[in-house]
């Protein structure tokens, strides 16, 4: 399971112009599901997501986690990101997670960040979505957790 954070003063989803998630100030993620990830990699994604040391302290230097600012956490399925883009001029995505158990494992770890953090949003799984944010720093990390 791969999980793009980024740190956002603040992100929206929208889907057919309406907004379907949103937080001010914490992480957006886009989250993808490959073939042969199980609950456990989405629980494990989900505790490296809120302790991840992303958020400056008070002199400066990234030693705060989601956990310990509070702020919110928005959750976007992305499919791309497990693409292998290894060779040629078209993505593969052979490595995804069909779709039904990708929808599956996105609404679990939502369903888990929900009953762990205050502030959970997320986009919708396989509906067209329009991302918008403003990156803080910028900061952008790509996690990785492995059957």
């Amino acid at each position: 399971m791969i999980g793009l954070l980024q740190r956002v003063s603040e992100a929206k989803v929208t889907v057919g112009g309406r907004v379907v998630g949103q937080i001010g100030r914490g992480l957006l993620v886009l989250v993808g599901v490959e073939k042969n990830d199980s609950e456990a990699q989405a629980d494990r994604l989900l505790e490296r997501l809120l302790g991840y040391r992303v958020f400056p302290d008070e002199a400066g230097k990234m030693n705060r986690s989601l956990k310990d600012m509070g702020g919110g956490l928005l959750l976007v399925s992305q499919f791309t990101l497990v693409a292998d883009t290894g060779s040629g001029t078209r993505p593969s995505f052979s490595s995804g997670a069909s779709p039904e158990e990708g929808r599956r494992l996105f609404a679990h770890l939502v369903a888990q960040a929900r009953q762990k953090h205050g502030e959970v949003a997320s986009g919708e799984f396989g509906a067209d979505m329009q991302v918008a944010l403003v990156n803080d720093g910028p900061v952008t990390f790509s996690l990785r957790v492995a059957p």
